[in-house]
């Protein structure tokens, strides 16, 4: 975690490792396996690291663009970047770039491969909505993600699942399986890279979403307590979750890539969510009221 002011959470760092030692792991599986059936080292280690180094290096330029959001400065937006600015020098941390997506879905995300090239952007919709104190609230949010470099993490272990993906695609369409798909070996053979792809997706999936969903618990910690007040983030968390639920589906869904970054998933309030709790990138509203609840307690004895 980088050296601020904000609260520290060694379980999210203890389970980032975890999950990157993982994942790691499960990569060097990825690459060994298709090695070992005949793809080409030439094709396989090339496409590896440049999706690693793509996905890392211009992770923020990438959201940004899926976003359509716009690095802003402090003429264009002065009170955002006020309230920025206030947190940064509480936090006692570097300020990220600030930008704006122009889009009605109430939201926030930050990216970025490290605090000094990180990015803080919200949308129009969520500038609408919020007050000052609430806007704030979900702002220490979001620079608690910085500081705590899980964008980063969450960034590189989300390219495994599209790295499977790839390789198998491009080795498909290369014909690099024997080049015979009359031959009965070959076909085996790229039936069973096609399984092993959908399995390390899967895995990785699950990785992911588990530490997605535990970030955002640390994230309402450390920013509650840098702000002093939990209720007001609670109340955010309320006021975004039933505005959700007003927003047209279409817009909902060209947002839901960006679920595993977002202050809160693009979900229609009165979508039912199956097996929610294993397959969300974020802990349920109930759970996190509760823990906000249980600050509020602490900081105020409320």
């Amino acid at each position: 975690m980088a050296r601020t002011s904000l609260a520290t959470d060694r379980q999210l760092t203890a389970r980032m490792f975890v999950t990157g030692l993982l994942l790691v792991l499960l990569y060097a599986v990825v690459v060994g396996v298709l090695l070992a059936v005949g793809l080409s080292a030439a094709i396989v280690v090339p496409i590896a690291l440049g999706v690693m180094f793509c996905q890392y290096w211009f992770s923020d330029r990438i959201a940004l663009w899926g976003m359509a959001g716009q690095v802003v400065t402090a003429e264009q937006a002065p009170e955002l970047h006020a309230a920025i600015d206030r947190l940064c020098a509480l936090a006692n941390m570097d300020k990220p770039l600030v930008a704006i997506a122009n889009t009605d879905v109430p939201n926030a995300f930050a990216t970025g491969r490290s605090p000094k090239t990180a990015v803080v952007c919200v949308t129009t919709g969520l500038l609408r909505r919020l007050d000052e104190p609430e806007l704030e609230a979900v702002l220490a949010h979001e620079l608690s993600h910085v500081a705590h470099r899980d964008v980063a993490i969450m960034t590189i272990a989300s390219t495994l699942g599209m790295l499977a993906g790839l390789v198998t695609r491009f080795a498909f369409y290369a014909d690099l399986f024997g080049g015979n798909n009359e031959n009965s070996n070959g076909a085996l053979v790229e039936l069973a890279v096609l399984v092993f792809s959908a399995l390390v997706y899967a895995i990785s999936f699950l990785l992911t979403r588990a530490l997605s969903r535990y970030r955002e618990l640390a994230a309402d910690r450390s920013g509650a307590l840098l702000t002093g007040q939990p209720s007001v983030l609670a109340a955010a968390l309320v006021k975004i979750t039933g505005v959700m639920g007003q927003i047209p589906t279409k817009d909902l869904r060209s947002s839901q890539a960006f679920n595993a970054f977002f202050f809160t998933p693009a979900i229609n309030g009165k979508q039912e969510v199956s097996l929610a709790s294993l397959f969300s990138t974020h802990p349920s509203l109930e759970r996190r009221l509760a823990q906000l609840a249980d600050l509020e307690r602490q900081l105020h004895g409320a």
